[in-house]
């Protein structure tokens, strides 16, 4: 296909002013659903975040894995349940999912960035105590090793940052007797993101971004215009606790929260570096 070199030079133009605005600024990526699952995808999205290293932005990657949790449980024979979106954790479970999240999927991640150009290097939670845990209480049922962020110690993002690395964590927590917690990815995200300072936290899903009450994508919204959708009912079901998590990191002195639809190819470029995006941007002020 014949590339329009005039065309090719716009794009340039258009990304540098974003390039200058973010340089040396953390943005913390949440990566999830269809970017994470599909083989395009995951190539263009190590592409993506090694860019964005390479112009002088700290991303930061946090990623889920539920699906492959799920298939290696099915795999091995252990029963599963879900209780208001969140599968119970008992001790054997969790063996599987710090496999699952700590080794397999954290490491295909960090070596796709590798393969990419970049300088990836894979944590749990664990790590240099990153994410301390706590249980996270239900008051209709017992979750197990189902946790919530107690204190981040962003001590060993630091060091990776200022080694030029690309910091890929899996949403892991450790407790105060050294027992392992599966955590919301979001979660983890969101409470990073608040910690580190970010410019911006990013959530890749599987949908475009927040739809008005007459299915419109809402491609900016201030916090205190989130909060009347959810009110008046317009934000509800599974956007619920995401928009919660941006709201939170808003709050928390994150500049902006975007949520955006990772099946769109090379979905982080188009959100950061033009003027038209992919999702939804929220922030206290616009």
């Amino acid at each position: 296909m014949d590339k329009n070199p005039q065309l090719q030079a716009h794009v340039l133009v258009e990304a540098l002013p974003y390039m200058q605005r973010f340089h040396g600024r953390t943005i913390v990526i949440k990566y999830g659903g269809n970017a994470m699952t599909e083989a395009h995808l995951q190539e263009q999205f190590a592409y993506d975040v090694t860019l964005m290293k390479q112009v002088g932005m700290n991303p930061v990657v946090v990623h889920g894995g539920g699906p492959q949790i799920g298939a290696m449980l099915q795999r091995l024979g252990v029963e599963t349940h879900f209780v208001d979106g969140m599968r119970v954790t008992d001790p054997a479970t969790m063996e599987v999912v710090e496999m699952v999240l700590g080794g397999r999927v954290n490491k295909e991640i960090v070596q796709g960035i590798n393969r990419a150009g970049g300088r990836a290097v894979g944590l749990t939670g664990k790590d240099g105590v990153l994410i301390r845990a706590r249980p996270l209480r239900n008051d209709a049922v017992d979750l197990g090793l189902v946790g919530e962020v107690a204190a981040v110690n962003p001590e060993v993002i630091h060091w990776l940052d200022q080694g030029d690395f690309i910091p890929v964590v899996a949403p892991i927590g450790v407790g105060s007797r050294g027992e392992s917690y599966n955590i919301n990815a979001d979660l983890v995200a969101g409470a990073l993101a608040a910690t580190l300072k970010a410019e911006k936290l990013i959530l890749m899903t599987n949908v475009a971004g927040v739809l008005d009450q007459d299915g419109n994508l809402r491609t900016q919204l201030k916090a205190d215009q989130v909060a009347q959708m959810i009110a008046e009912g317009h934000i509800y079901g599974g956007m619920l606790p995401k928009i919660q998590c941006c709201l939170d990191a808003v709050a928390a002195g994150v500049q902006a929260a975007h949520i955006i639809d990772g099946r769109v190819p090379h979905a982080l470029l188009l959100e950061i570096f033009t003027d038209a995006g992919v999702g939804t941007l929220i922030a206290k002020t616009l």
